[in-house]
C-alpha cells in the first residue's frame, strides 16, 4: 500500500499549484502542474507494471 500512499501524496502536493494556476493564472504554477502530472503518469505506469508482474507470477 505504500505505492498508493505515494500516489496520493503526489496528487495532494499539486493542489496548491492547481489553485494558483486556475484561480490566479500563475504561469509558473502551471509549469509545476505539468511536471507533477508527468511524474504522476510515470508513477502510475510503474504501479501498473508492478501489479501486472505480481499477477503474472501467481499464474505460473
Amino acid at each position: 500500500m505504500s505505492r498508493f500512499s505515494e500516489l496520493k501524496d503526489l496528487v495532494m502536493s499539486l493542489e496548491g499549484d492547481f489553485e494558483k494556476f486556475y484561480d490566479k493564472q500563475n504561469q509558473a504554477a502551471g509549469t509545476r502542474v505539468r511536471k507533477g502530472m508527468q511524474d504522476l503518469k510515470v508513477l502510475a505506469q510503474d504501479i501498473r507494471s508492478e501489479v501486472q508482474n505480481k499477477k503474472n507470477e501467481k499464474e505460473d
